[in-house]
């Protein structure tokens, strides 16, 4: 919506806003925020709000802690579900070092990086349109999250089964007030979970939506007792919830992906960009499924991809094309889950795509059959592999990658695999119900 510094300090007045919430994600994708009040507002739109980056998981060392929070000005919005009366509004905000210069370890600034090196190979604009999937659970009488849904609803269900509507719609409403554009939002096939879809943006403004859709929906959901979770699989033996991830590039206003007279309505850049997602999508997996529970969802059965290969038709493949052609041409990626930081997902998803482009990459063939119907020997004639199985897996594939490596750069990568290493090692020595369960009479 275009603001500059004048228009938000007038807004702040006139609105009787009383916060601003100066917000930043961290490397694990946690949304951080700095509360000002209304006095600070001109500080604030002159870059000059201070954090402590020494107390943000995976930000900084102790002696270099001061940063500062530039605020993106386009992203001033006032929260739609605070009181009418003393107003809360937020800037999403880049991090950077007191002399300026952005801050390495700020995943936004991760994103801008990639976004700058499209524009260098010609490509003014990555469009990013997600899908995120949600559970809605029954929260207990101290307000801690069950795994109860009160709910019979399957998918596309409507009605008196689906208790998770009303929540839904006005998540939906407080969306639209802040500008999205709501195009689906429905039931999904397990019970309590719920998808709503807005418009694609350009990657960055989009990463920043999804951080945005996020707060809301958790905000809301426990407005209403209820307690709503992006985690990839709550639940066994039901579908978990993905975050698929639709992207095309543009070159002068024009989606490169199609081409008419291409194979498939698809063009060679189009092919080049799904073949170097799929030569680093091991590689990719610890960032788009980032958490020990991803892996849980990443099995046969449950609509999950698991398995390396792309289709224009085909929902068991791992990229899929959906039918639309012209400017609406995009590729989905379809293991991303909503756990994801969405910064640094985003960026590995572009870095990929743009090394199949600038080393002409050529894709497998395309899979028309159900991979998950396939035995293991059938997919291994087609030269199907499969993602990695575990987080611990992913961030060996992780550390083999220089690409992806270096697209979050040497301090993102070194504390994110930090960070994950020491999630998984928590996991690993953890005794689980289902051990006790199995084996204590047994043994």
């Amino acid at each position: 919506m275009g603001c500059n510094r004048e228009d938000i300090i007038r807004m702040v007045k006139e609105e009787d806003v009383k916060f601003i919430r100066m917000q930043f994600t961290d490397i694990f994708g946690q949304l951080k925020n700095v509360a000002i009040t209304a006095s600070q507002i001109e500080k604030a739109v002159d870059n000059q709000i201070m954090i402590d980056g020494s107390s943000i998981e995976g930000f900084v060392r102790i002696n270099e802690s001061d940063q500062y929070l530039w605020p993106d000005l386009d992203s001033f919005v006032i929260f739609p579900w605070r009181p009418q009366h003393g107003k809360v509004a937020r800037l999403i905000c880049d991090v950077h070092n007191p002399d300026g210069t952005p801050f390495v370890g700020d995943p936004r600034g991760v994103l801008e990086r990639v976004l700058e090196k499209a524009k260098a190979m010609g490509y003014d604009t990555f469009n990013v349109g997600p899908e995120a999937e949600f559970f809605l659970f029954q929260t207990d009488e101290e307000g801690k999250p069950t795994t109860r849904t009160n709910d019979e609803a399957g998918y596309f269900d409507l009605g008196p089964l689906d208790h998770g509507e009303s929540t839904r719609r006005e998540i939906c409403l407080a969306l639209e007030e802040m500008g999205y554009e709501i195009e689906a939002s429905h039931h999904e096939v397990a019970q309590g979970q719920h998808e709503i879809d807005f418009k694609y943006a350009p990657a960055l403004q989009c990463a920043d939506k999804i951080m945005t859709f996020k707060l809301a929906v958790k905000t809301l959901a426990q407005k209403n007792g209820l307690h709503a979770t992006f985690m990839p699989k709550p639940i066994f033996g039901i579908n978990g919830s993905g975050m698929h991830t639709n992207m095309s590039l543009f070159r002068d206003g024009k989606n490169v992906f199609f081409d008419e007279n291409g194979p498939k309505g698809l063009s060679r850049e189009a092919y080049a960009f799904i073949a170097g997602i799929l030569a680093h999508m091991k590689g990719m997996a610890a960032v788009t499924n980032p958490l020990v529970n991803s892996y849980k969802r990443l099995v046969p059965g449950y609509e999950a991809p698991c398995y390396l290969a792309w289709s224009a038709s085909n929902r068991s493949a791992l990229i899929r094309i959906p039918a639309a052609r012209g400017q609406a041409t995009r590729v989905e990626l379809r293991c991303p889950d909503p756990a994801c930081n969405p910064y640094l997902s985003l960026a590995v998803c572009l870095a990929a795509g743009l090394d199949g482009i600038e080393k002409g990459m050529t894709p497998p063939e395309e899979v028309t059959e159900n991979i998950f119907a396939m035995s293991p020997a059938e997919r291994q004639a087609k030269g199907i592999e499969a993602l990695p199985g575990s987080l611990e897996e992913a961030l060996v594939a992780m550390k083999k990658d220089t690409l992806v490596m270096d697209t979050l750069g040497q301090h993102v990568s070194s504390q994110y695999i930090a960070g994950k290493e020491a999630e998984w090692d928590e996991y690993r020595t953890r005794v689980s119900s289902w051990e006790r369960d199995k084996y204590m009479m047994n043994y």
